[in-house]
């Protein structure tokens, strides 16, 4: 990151608050004592179940991203343009282009909901991690507020009815007037670095991904289209944004990667219809070879308000919708990162000392770290290179959006790292 950011809480609940099933405490508060001691034995609490891969979810995490999204233009709201334009698309859309500042923080495991079997189907009890998401545009260097997500991960446990792996589940509420339920799967744990398939913006006719149609505006160098921002020039000999991000924004989670030493990578992948994964990306169309668990054959889905339905079509690509939001697929990586750093001598009594790591000049987004040693007369830290690991998050994700005869794709992707400088374990820094 350029610099420290100071960190406030992005959103908190109360204290100690968790969920159980309301029986057995029941019965205990409301039995008197002599008829409690004669009632059967108690069935025993059920433990908060666990959290899978969720558990990578604690605490803050900031960092960057890129968004790309096709705005309607409607011809009653005309969206101004800073330049002359002079383009053969059709003025029905304003591609929008959002170099992106993010925050999203985890609140603590909300512990055992309970999910009530029917028939042979036992009770199911699912375990969730509240979090919040908010994104800046950082394009012209001010923040802009331009997303805000209130959500629940979800650790949901195998099934029979329906009979289903363990999966994940995302439930989120965006302010322009859609909610989502997205569920997948956990892939197992690999070593190393993710690979990271491309992912396409082109927008295409009657929900056919093969159908695609090329804007004007999806090409960077060009000044005159309808576009924000519509002149890249400074951008592009900045180096801040390529050709390539907006043909392919998961190019800025390959760049975050290219320098870094990962030793392990755990994949989600969800979906709004997770028995149809998006053409394109960022799932596969098809099941990847090797293992890839079953993943769930129904459940999730979108709802829009009235202005986003519009009229509606029961045709991908429909002309009466506003921008309904039909499905969205995203992937995340939770990678584990090792960064060298180097420690200075610690004398006695030295106060924390907050660090970049060695490979802060060659990777866009990295933590800081701190170093802390413990009062010991006469005894310090001789100083050195030590290796700490940490989580990153990446992810990619892609909604479909339909307005004016057309599928447009919305891809939005950003890599996390930890917000607080990350503590350097005490056995790395021996004191002598």
């Amino acid at each position: 990151m350029d610099e420290p950011k100071p960190l406030t809480s992005a959103f908190s609940r109360t204290a100690n608050f968790s969920i159980h099933q309301v029986d057995n405490v029941f019965r205990e508060a409301a039995q008197p004592a002599a008829a409690a001691a004669a009632a059967p034995a108690l069935a025993p609490v059920i433990l908060p179940p666990l959290l899978g891969p969720l558990s990578a979810f604690t605490g803050t995490f900031t960092g960057q991203g890129f968004n790309t999204i096709f705005r309607p233009d409607s011809t009653a709201t005309p969206t101004p343009m800073p330049g002359p334009i002079s383009t053969s698309d059709p003025p029905d859309n304003v591609l929008e282009l959002n170099l992106t500042d993010e925050t999203m923080s985890f609140s603590n495991p909300l512990g055992s909901i309970p999910n009530r079997g029917s028939g042979p189907q036992a009770d199911a009890f699912l375990n969730g991690v509240p979090y919040l998401q908010t994104i800046n545009d950082v394009t012209t260097g001010t923040p802009v507020g331009i997303h805000f997500e209130p959500g629940i991960w979800l650790a949901v446990p195998a099934t029979t009815n329906p009979h289903e792996p363990f999966t994940v589940a995302r439930m989120a509420s965006i302010p322009h007037g859609t909610t989502i339920t997205a569920q997948g799967t956990a892939l197992p744990a690999v070593a190393g670095k993710p690979t990271i398939a491309a992912v396409d913006i082109t927008p295409f006719l009657n929900g056919n991904p093969a159908n695609k149609f090329t804007f004007q505006n999806q090409t960077a160098a060009n000044k005159t289209t309808r576009r924000l921002p519509q002149d890249l020039t400074a951008l592009i000999a900045s180096g801040k944004l390529t050709q390539a991000m907006i043909t392919d924004p998961n190019t800025v989670l390959r760049n975050q990667i290219a320098h870094q030493t990962i030793t392990q990578t755990i994949v989600i992948e969800t979906s709004t219809r997770p028995g149809s994964p998006l053409s394109g990306g960022p799932l596969p169309a098809i099941a990847s070879p090797g293992p890839h668990p079953q993943a769930p054959n129904f459940a999730g889905g979108t709802a829009n308000i009235a202005f986003l339905q519009g009229v509606p079509n029961p045709t991908p690509g429909g002309a009466g919708s506003n921008s309904n939001a039909f499905q969205m697929d995203a992937v995340f990586w939770i990678e584990t990162v090792v960064y060298d750093i180097a420690v200075p001598k610690l004398p006695p009594g030295a106060p924390p000392v907050i660090l970049q790591p060695v490979q802060q000049g060659t990777v866009p987004l990295v933590p800081s770290f701190v170093a802390a040693i413990p009062f010991v007369p006469n005894k310090g830290f001789a100083g050195g290179h030590v290796k700490v690991a940490t989580t990153q998050i990446q992810y990619s994700q892609k909604v479909m959006l339909d307005f004016n005869g057309l599928t447009w794709p919305h891809v939005s992707v950003a890599s996390l790292v930890p917000a607080a400088p990350v503590p350097i374990p005490s056995n790395l820094l021996p004191l002598t």
